[in-house]
């Protein structure tokens, strides 16, 4: 295995909108009240809607910034990476990295749309969602068929709505769609309930893939006010061991055969231990319980139903019997903090160790092409799209460290508590 031959989907990174999102996607009467970025007194940019504000925080745009300038800072356009928010420049920046495409998760709406979720006007709120969708699926991925896979945002406030936009857009190509690892948390019917069952019912019938990203619940595992922010940077996967404990001993999985399910940024080495405290579980006391998963255990129906996702996680790929192989998938995680961004290939060739050439091109391209119905070699030569052949065509790209910006001290920069706390208020 040589690192120029590497074909790289990423099937986890973060658009930073562009201020001129919506101009193209909505009507006049509408542009008026849509989200509008705002240049704070304290030279920062957030995005206003309504009552509500949402800032970039820097932490999610950091590619090109030296580690120890990373924080919490809301920030401005001035002050990112333009490939964080142009579609072109993203697309230097994924063949510098030679990473062939890449699905994007929301910034500003939340990871599952949670700003839509809040919208008093409801009508709005769901135009204003679907002028968000038609620009991620037309110009954003549109720019680029070949190198971005379309994910669309779910009006998580009205389950008919969900499944009316699922079917919307998979006539746009789009199957891939964000929701909640935890609804509940967000003032929602929890995974348990039925609310949700003309969503599951509308991406089963598409083939639609629902993506539950860590911090899709807008909360993140914290264990005391004044801990470390390396303590929750380190427990953020439990937001997946959740999700999953919920989902498998559900309904949503027995109800809905066809439902296929990542996990997003969970990454897997905890999983095979996991797997078999659900089989304890069920063997256990499902006789008590009720639990029924048809004659098979619980690890068995997960290796059928659920996708996994990671950055990096060398113990996973050793563990990867324990698993099912033709679910799981990398992730840049492009413009975050935890991204290998420009440096992916050689990080990931670490993990790939003793895979056999097709375990591979599996988990590097394979598996993603076939769960999210995405074919870049209709478009792309296949000998174009090698980590190698894509760092040539950009081979001008600056990657190197950037100077920061001075700007003024923002209070509470870095509170993370604080953070969280205004995070869950808003989306």
């Amino acid at each position: 295995m040589h690192i120029d031959d590497l074909i790289l989907i990423s099937v986890d990174d973060h658009v930073i909108e562009p201020p001129d999102l919506f101009d193209a996607h909505l009507p006049d009467d509408l542009k008026d009240r849509a989200p509008k970025i705002v240049r704070r007194a304290d030279g920062s940019d957030v995005w206003r809607f309504g009552d509500v504000e949402v800032p970039n925080l820097a932490l999610n745009a950091v590619a090109g910034r030296p580690p120890e300038e990373y924080n919490f800072e809301p920030t401005s356009f001035d002050e990112i990476r333009r490939g964080t928010w142009d579609v072109h420049d993203r697309v230097r920046d994924m063949s510098a990295n030679g990473v062939l495409a890449s699905m994007n998760f929301p910034s500003m709406t939340g990871f599952c749309g949670q700003l839509f979720m809040k919208t008093p006007d409801r009508a709005v709120g769901l135009r204003m969602l679907q002028a968000y969708n038609d620009w991620h699926i037309l110009e954003w991925c549109g720019s680029y068929p070949d190198r971005f896979i379309p994910q669309a945002v779910a009006p998580g406030w009205d389950p008919q709505a969900m499944a009316d936009e699922t079917r919307r857009v998979a006539a746009m190509g789009c199957h891939s769609i964000t929701f909640s690892e935890n609804p509940a948390k967000l003032g929602l019917p929890s995974l348990h309930s039925e609310t949700w069952d003309p969503f599951w019912k509308a991406c089963s019938d598409e083939g639609t893939v629902v993506n539950m990203h860590i911090g899709s619940s807008s909360s993140l595992p914290m264990t005391a006010a004044d801990a470390p922010v390396d303590v929750t940077i380190a427990l953020t996967p439990l937001n997946a061991a959740l999700a999953l404990g919920d989902l498998i001993f559900s309904r949503v999985i027995r109800e809905f055969p066809d439902l296929r399910i990542a996990l997003n940024e969970g990454g897997f080495g905890w999983m095979p231990w996991f797997l078999e405290r659900c089989d304890y579980t069920y063997k256990q006391h499902h006789a008590w319980t009720g639990s029924d998963f048809g004659g098979k255990l619980p690890s068995e129906v997960f290796r059928e139903r659920f996708l996994i996702c990671f950055v990096d996680d060398p113990i996973g790929m050793r563990l990867r019997d324990k698993v099912n192989f033709d679910n799981v998938m990398w992730e840049c995680d492009y413009p975050h903090s935890d991204s290998t961004w420009p440096h992916s290939p050689e990080r990931l060739v670490g993990s790939l160790d003793g895979l056999s050439a097709d375990e591979v091109a599996k988990v590097t391209h394979r598996n993603v092409m076939h769960h999210y119905q995405f074919d870049p070699f209709s478009i792309r030569p296949q000998g174009r799209c090698t980590v190698g052949a894509l760092r040539a065509e950009a081979n001008d790209v600056d990657t190197s460290y950037q100077p920061a910006v001075k700007r003024q001290a923002r209070q509470g920069a870095s509170d993370l508590a604080a953070i969280i706390g205004r995070q869950q208020a808003t989306v």
